[in-house]
């Protein structure tokens, strides 16, 4: 099968499927109620910074597809959808476009429609990094995201088997570029191990595609008619599971993008909590997209904006970069992972309190 056609099905797939089956964690975050805000609603301001990019909210229209001709129109969507929302947006794999200059103009699109936003290429850790700086160049981005997926290759009858010096070739990614490195899952989580390390080969943020959202392994089983079991649908690491062991070794200006099931703006509000200087959505966005039109996913995301100002309220809070000083109770199955990963818990509950 090509890649353009195993991207149709990627962007097929994910309209079709839900979420899941595993939850990204959410549920057992509860935030602390501040009855005394001291917050006037107006003053409240979403600014936030991502590997030194400078973004107007936290809501990143994350990486979905590419590398397929009939893929323009929904590039050009997402761009005027990320331009009329002042969305930072990350577009899908360029190696497509790397092996084929036919497919460039779907890519090159996204910066024609939105010139002077906040964009990200992207490409696999098996690039090398020529190509990376050429899909740099393709859409003069800002940033770029270097995806990690073995899960889902190794589920494809045609996916990569051999993993071996993607670390290595991380770090030569990172000094041949002239933007900022963005270290990526795909939607199975990092753990703190694997956070250490991308961090020492010089990634400016790590996104960690938690589990919990779009599942990648149900796509590809669903692409060639394959059942698969619970075990190996839900494996992976839940994204708040992974926020928190990613939060415990961030190095100080390394920034942490949550995405993997974030769908409410309570997750965002949570994931900002937790640490996250952003978040990343991607197909729930497609899916408003493609189910209500580009002027109600519009309205529906600045709905969503207007909600985390309220949530930002009741916490007391009035800048994005405070969201970590507010106080949260883990329970559930998370308290319970990081309990026996060793990782103290309880500095999320017990902040200071006169944060405005």
């Amino acid at each position: 099968m090509s890649r353009q056609s195993r991207k149709l099905d990627h962007l097929k797939y994910t309209l079709l499927l839900e979420d899941g089956p595993n939850e990204p964690g959410f549920d057992d975050l509860n935030l602390v109620h501040n009855c005394l805000p001291n917050v006037d609603l107006d003053s409240i301001d979403l600014t936030t910074s991502v590997a030194g990019l400078r973004l107007k909210h936290p809501i990143i229209v994350n990486a979905m597809t590419g590398g397929a001709l009939d893929v323009l129109d929904i590039h050009s969507l997402l761009a005027e959808f990320a331009k009329k929302t002042n969305s930072a947006m990350a577009v899908g794999s360029q190696f497509a476009a790397i092996e084929n200059p036919e497919l460039i103009p779907t890519y090159s699109i996204v910066r024609k429609i939105y010139p002077d936003g906040i964009i990200f290429a992207n490409i696999g850790a098996y690039a090398t990094p020529d190509q990376a700086a050429r899909a740099v160049e393709m859409i003069e981005a800002n940033a770029i995201q270097i995806h990690f997926n073995a899960a889902q290759e190794i589920m494809m009858t045609e996916g990569d088997r051999n993993f071996k010096g993607y670390l290595e070739n991380l770090q030569r990614i990172v000094d041949k570029v002239n933007v900022p490195v963005i270290a990526k899952e795909v939607g199975f989580g990092i753990a703190r191990e694997q956070v250490a390390q991308l961090i020492n080969a010089g990634v400016a943020a790590i996104d960690i595609g938690g589990s919990g959202g779009t599942n990648f392994l149900a796509i590809e089983a669903a692409r060639i008619n394959k059942n698969l079991s619970q075990d190996e649908l839900r494996w992976g690491i839940p994204t708040v599971v992974s926020a928190i062991e990613t939060k415990s070794v961030l190095a100080p200006g390394v920034s942490m993008i949550v995405s993997g099931g974030v769908r409410r703006p309570l997750d965002i509000i949570k994931s900002l909590v937790l640490g996250g200087s952003a978040v990343g959505i991607a197909g729930m966005f497609l899916k408003m997209l493609q189910r209500n039109g580009l002027n109600n996913a519009i309205l529906e995301f600045n709905q969503m904006l207007d909600t985390i100002k309220k949530y930002m309220l009741i916490l007391g809070i009035n800048t994005i970069d405070k969201s970590s000083s507010v106080p949260l109770v883990i329970g559930g199955q998370t308290r319970q992972w990081m309990q026996i990963r060793n990782c103290d818990i309880t500095k999320y509950a017990v902040k200071k309190q006169d944060l405005v």
